[in-house]
């Protein structure tokens, strides 16, 4: 009876001095449903990797941007990992603020991950972030409504058609919107999914001088184009939706299209979570025929910021996260259509994906199409498809998301909106020297 009483203090203490000496790493994360999946996952991690504990710091999409980029600017030091996404990554990288993700492992395979996801989380050769979900936007559409309307879906639709079926599928006393966009101000909610659209009409933030270009007519027909819309064949209280709230009309029945992240397909089509999930099709960004689709280029990513005394936990932390043993992980637990998608060249090249996800070739042809190099009609001096890879958009992609969120809630017109855009843009290039 000593003896084994002996033992079990021992397994105690062996136990307790595990749990006092193991690292805890702080985690910041988005509460979209592939992080909140992963979490939910993470005991794969920890078992692998007893000396390590996690904690998780899990926030809506714009509250998480405010806070890490607060954090990693002012050397806060509050979180081991960050999400982030493909703006950030090569801006703090210059600026020092991530650490290099060279030594993620053997069996990683840095050249499996997608040549356009891993270009924008590249600086100086070096790996900077590690993707956990790449992704464009595409149309997601019932077919059931789509047939009921009279209308057959393009492959590849043009903003007319998007407008004309819209209008056709809203039946209003069935609670069901022809269309749901984002209208939550926010420079990666509105902003950017406006952004995308206005590069198919031919517009731009800025023309090669850096001269902003909201009161061009192109931008004028872009926010014209899109109030009406949202009037004529929106939800109600459309300015207060994001990703996420306009994920859930879609999946309750309540749009007949949505015009949203590539990520989302795998939601939309869920039995469990999904009341639509056999009525749904996909299409193309549209465009209005200038060569220019309503696509983005985005990943959310897994990076480690320079002031981190917890560096080789983390790293271990991210390889793990974003591996090929990962997706395989989610497979085995949630079937292949629910695996993060558009990180991985073997992934679109696996046989029981394309089979399990329809919605694959789309995806990648999506995020192929979309070229951060060349986003728009006419020449730019800048970057980024959904965004302007300098510092100062951050901030200046918030004020105008403000401002079109204000003119789809009717709090202003289309031509105040653009008109206070044109001045926020203006202060903005004029203080951080752009112009003068």
């Amino acid at each position: 009876m000593k003896i084994l009483i002996s033992a079990l203090l021992s397994a105690t203490s062996l136990l307790a001095f595990s749990q006092a000496s193991a690292e805890t790493l702080t985690i910041a994360t988005v509460n979209n449903g592939d992080m909140v999946r992963m979490q939910g996952l993470t005991e794969d991690f920890t078992s692998k990797n007893p000396d390590i504990q996690l904690e998780w710091v899990t926030l809506e999409e714009n509250v998480l941007r405010e806070r890490v980029t607060t954090d990693i600017a002012t050397k806060g030091g509050q979180y081991d990992v960050l999400t982030i996404g493909t703006y950030e990554v090569p801006i703090w990288a210059k600026q020092g603020w991530l650490l290099p993700l060279d030594n993620l492992g053997p069996d990683y395979d840095v050249d499996d991950l997608l040549p356009a996801i891993r270009a924008g989380l590249t600086a100086d050769n070096k790996l900077y972030a590690a993707p956990f979900y790449g992704e464009s936007s595409m149309v997601m559409y019932r077919k059931d409504l789509i047939e009921k309307a009279g209308l057959k879906m393009p492959d590849a639709p043009t903003w007319e058609f998007i407008g004309e079926a819209a209008r056709k599928m809203t039946d209003r006393a069935a609670g069901i919107n022809g269309v749901c966009l984002r209208g939550k101000a926010g420079w990666g909610e509105n902003t950017a999914f406006l952004t995308t659209m206005s590069n198919s009409f031919g517009a731009r933030w800025f023309d090669e001088n850096w001269k902003p270009q909201f009161d061009q007519p192109e931008w004028k027909a872009t926010l014209d184009f899109y109030t009406k819309l949202m009037k004529d064949a929106g939800p109600d209280g459309a300015s207060s939706n994001g990703f996420n709230e306009n994920l859930a009309l879609f999946q309750q029945g309540k749009c007949g299209m949505w015009i949203d992240a590539t990520v989302a397909a795998s939601f939309v089509t869920n039995p469990k979570d999904s009341t639509v999930a056999d009525k749904v099709g996909f299409a193309l960004a549209p465009d209005t025929g200038l060569g220019k689709r309503a696509n983005w280029l985005w990943a959310w990513n897994l990076a480690i910021p320079a002031g981190t005394k917890k560096a080789e936990a983390a790293e271990k932390f991210v390889s793990w996260a974003t591996s090929k043993e990962y997706l395989a992980l989610v497979a085995a637990k949630e079937g292949w259509a629910n695996v993060p998608p558009g990180t991985r060249t073997s992934l679109y090249e696996n046989a029981e994906y394309q089979k399990a996800a329809p919605f694959a070739k789309m995806t990648l042809d999506s995020i192929n199409a979309a070229d951060p190099t060349k986003p728009t009609v006419k020449p730019v001096p800048y970057v980024g498809v959904q965004f302007v890879a300098i510092p100062e958009f951050q901030g200046l992609g918030t004020t105008v998301g403000q401002l079109f969120s204000a003119a789809l809630a009717g709090q202003m017109t289309v031509d105040d909106a653009l008109a206070q855009a044109q001045t926020a843009a203006t202060r903005e290039m004029t203080r951080g020297g752009y112009i003068k």
